[in-house]
């Protein structure tokens, strides 16, 4: 864990080094490139692997608790109920499309699923809460943070590129970033290129997306809870290995946003947690990107490539659509 912990420290400074590049994208990479070593793989995967693995679960979803403290429901209801609507449509839509498409393509165990949050939700985090729900192993995780990390940094580059043509005014801007970029600090890294009103639109629909993190892993723990009978399974069940319906860590997640919605916090409260919940998300993500094995992916992961680059494109398109519909409607007599 203390590795993890300095890992996270080398990326920060990175990110000091370099603000275009997300610092929770930093922590990613760097595991990624550590886990390529031959050297360091016997440390990786030895004596460094139990608190690699305390913190890629357990610090993510404390992580993921904290980030509830960065949305209030205020903040959702400013948008309006056309917004609020087009940000559920994309979500579902991109989940379900992207779930079929993995499903087609024969992608092994959880990975559909996992690779159909993070597009959709909210990137490597929502990858880590449905791999707690399914209980997915470790092995299916990587693959997909590998997807939204590499389709997220891809997105800092070309989406300000696209704006021009498209036509989009900074808040536009901002609203179609939120809706198709996956974790929040991609979202920030892209659209402050544009500046600070588009930064403030695409944090409050951002995280408005992040909050269907809870409901869409509510449905996916109840589905996985009648799995187990349906497949004849009950000897697991009566064991109690049936996963929850909600992880406590999600309730905490919507906690979180109650607490910071119902109660005045100081700003200095706020500003801590921000700090601990990026050091723990941070933490995490370098642990879980020790993980990926680029040969493996090289093998076996063409067909998850073909589905997150599909999933990417289609959100991409179908959050310029959903912009191009909220702003007539809103523009309307």
């Amino acid at each position: 864990m203390a590795v993890a912990a300095a890992a996270a420290f080398v990326a920060f400074l990175l990110h000091l080094a370099v603000p275009g590049i997300p610092l929770l994208t930093a922590a990613v990479a760097l595991g990624m490139i550590v886990a390529q070593i031959p050297a360091l793989r016997p440390l990786l995967d030895g004596p460094l692997k139990p608190g690699l693995a305390v913190s890629s679960r357990r610090l993510l979803r404390i992580g993921i608790v904290l980030l509830g403290l960065k949305l209030s429901l205020v903040d959702i209801a400013g948008l309006g109920l056309v917004t609020i609507v087009a940000i559920v449509f994309v979500v579902i839509l991109t989940f379900g499309v992207t779930l079929l498409l993995g499903r087609m393509l024969g992608l092994p165990g959880y990975q559909p699923l996992l690779i159909a949050a993070g597009f959709s939700i909210c990137g490597a985090s929502a990858v880590g809460a449905m791999s707690a729900v399914t209980r997915a192993k470790d092995a299916e995780s990587a693959t997909p943070i590998a997807l939204v990390t590499l389709c997220g940094t891809l997105a800092i580059v070309l989406l300000p590129l696209a704006r021009i043509p498209l036509g989009f005014d900074p808040t536009e801007f901002g609203t179609w970033v939120g809706l198709s970029v996956h974790d929040v600090g991609q979202v920030v890294a892209t659209a402050q290129i544009v500046g600070p009103v588009a930064l403030a639109s695409a944090v409050v629909v951002k995280l408005t997306r992040v909050l269907t993190l809870a409901p869409m892993v509510a449905i996916v723990g109840a589905v996985e809870r009648r799995r187990p009978r349906a497949e004849g399974s009950a000897a697991d069940s009566a064991a109690g290995k049936r996963p929850p319906i909600v992880p406590l860590f999600v309730v905490g997640f919507v906690a979180a946003v109650l607490v910071r919605t119902l109660l005045p916090l100081p700003d200095v409260a706020l500003q801590v947690a921000d700090i601990l919940q990026t050091a723990l998300l941070a933490t995490a993500l370098f642990a879980l990107g020790t993980g990926i094995r680029f040969a493996e992916l090289a093998r076996t992961g063409w067909k998850a490539l073909v589905v997150g680059l599909g999933s990417w494109v289609f959100i991409a398109v179908l959050s310029i659509v959903a912009v191009w519909v909220t702003t007539g409607l809103s523009a309307a007599p």
